[in-house]
């Protein structure tokens, strides 16, 4: 390791007009510890963790921009109500002298279909949900879009430095880009340009109504990991229309489909058990297991999985590119500088080690511990946790599960 390249990832560095002090970015790794759609002591005592292991800026994930866009039970939703205990993070985070991020999603064919629809670009069978999805109308797509606008000014409004907008993993933006999933005939579907139209707007509304300090990014998929899905090769010349359209600050490189193959982007061991055990008994948890291995094949787990097809990307545009999937030590982020990424985001070896970044920038020569077991997936259901580290040792668990359902910032 070269001292110039050990300086270079734990200097200050500009992310838009956002200063950093480092290269090293707290993935959005959902958190469920929300009570009520709202921000808790656990939530933010989570984020802490990170933030007191020198990350340079952490993600708060993942925040639905309507009710109907939840994904999962105990996440944020971005309305009103939610500011006070929304500005209760970003203080916390700031008070630690690291940058907070929000990730806005509308989790479409993913989503838990509150209010009885899952919306999706076209009807397509849900293999999570057991029933089809329902294709968005004209005017849905519109409400979308305005919610995306409205939950952006909100988190403004509350002192997010940074918006991290969620275009990939099968959700709704993701769904739309697919060619297999997105059979439309209208202005949405068709061609790449089509199929790109509600990213593009969804992010233009956005930066139109956040200041100019603030950090906008969004999260792509490089590759779905499925047969005739959204590939490299487009996801090059949607990163080409993003960057033409200057209304992103950098694009974080990703790939797979909670809605059609999760594995993809976690790589690694395989928890059928675990995840089979989050289903209620009877035929939604017998149909998952019998469609597991295909719902949820294996790949072997290697540093920097997405490197090869992120390098695509990295030659065909100018802008920041955001470097994701299997880091786990130094080496790793030498590498992802030196093939020109600008940032790397760290999930999982940060939930087994919070103050693993800490640790390497003392000097301390540490491989991450993390084992790539994948029982973190599942946890998300009892509050994001390393299976590996004790209770009361994990990010956030010394406050959760609150003996009295809590929300920060609304009834302190």
């Amino acid at each position: 390791m070269t001292s110039t390249n050990h300086t270079s990832i734990f200097s200050p560095v500009q992310l838009g007009p956002l200063t950093l002090r480092n290269r090293i970015i707290k993935a959005a790794t959902f958190e469920g510890m929300a009570i009520d759609n709202m921000v808790t002591d656990a939530l933010v005592d989570f984020h802490k963790a990170f933030a007191e292991g020198r990350i340079g800026m952490t993600t708060l994930a993942y925040c639905a921009v309507s009710p109907d866009g939840q994904g999962a039970p105990n996440e944020i939703v971005v309305r009103e109500d939610a500011v006070p205990g929304l500005r209760y993070f970003v203080d916390a985070m700031h008070n630690l002298d690291v940058a907070a991020s929000m990730q806005l999603g509308h989790a479409g064919p993913v989503g838990m279909g509150i209010g009885g629809r899952a919306i999706s670009a076209s009807k397509v069978f849900s293999k999570s949900r057991f029933k089809n999805t329902s294709p968005a109308t004209e005017d849905e797509l519109l409400r979308v879009i305005n919610d995306f606008e409205h939950a952006a000014a909100l988190a403004a409004k509350s002192g997010f430095d940074c918006l991290e907008l969620h275009f990939g993993h099968g959700y709704l933006i993701s769904n739309f880009l697919s060619p297999k999933l997105n059979k439309r005939k209208d202005g949405w579907g068709g061609s790449l340009e089509n199929r790109a139209r509600l990213a593009r707007t969804i992010a233009k509304r956005v930066k139109s109504v956040v200041p100019d300090t603030m950090a906008v990014i969004a999260k792509i998929n490089l590759d779905d990991g499925v047969k005739k899905g959204f590939k490299v090769d487009e996801c090059v010349e949607v990163a080409r229309m993003l960057e033409s359209d200057g209304t992103l600050d950098a694009l974080e490189l990703t790939g797979g489909s909670s809605f059609e193959n999760p594995m993809y982007f976690f790589r690694g061991d395989v928890p059928v058990h675990e995840m089979a055990e989050i289903f209620p008994k009877g035929i939604m948890r017998t149909g998952f297991k019998l469609t597991a291995k295909k719902f949820m094949p294996y790949y072997p787990f290697e540093e920097a999985y997405f490197l090869e097809q992120a390098q695509k990307v990295r030659a065909a545009v100018d802008m920041p590119l955001i470097l994701l999937g299997g880091i786990n030590n130094v080496e790793t982020i030498e590498l992802a500088l030196r093939e020109g990424f600008d940032f790397v985001a760290m999930g999982r070896a940060l939930l087994r080690e919070p103050d693993l970044v800490k640790k390497w920038e003392a000097g301390i020569a540490a491989e991450g511990q993390c084992i790539h077991c994948n029982k973190c997936m599942p946890s998300i259901y009892q509050g994001t946790h390393c299976f590996l580290v004790p209770h009361e040792e994990r990010p956030g668990h010394g406050k959760w599960p609150p003996p009295v359902a809590k929300k920060v910032g609304i009834n302190d």
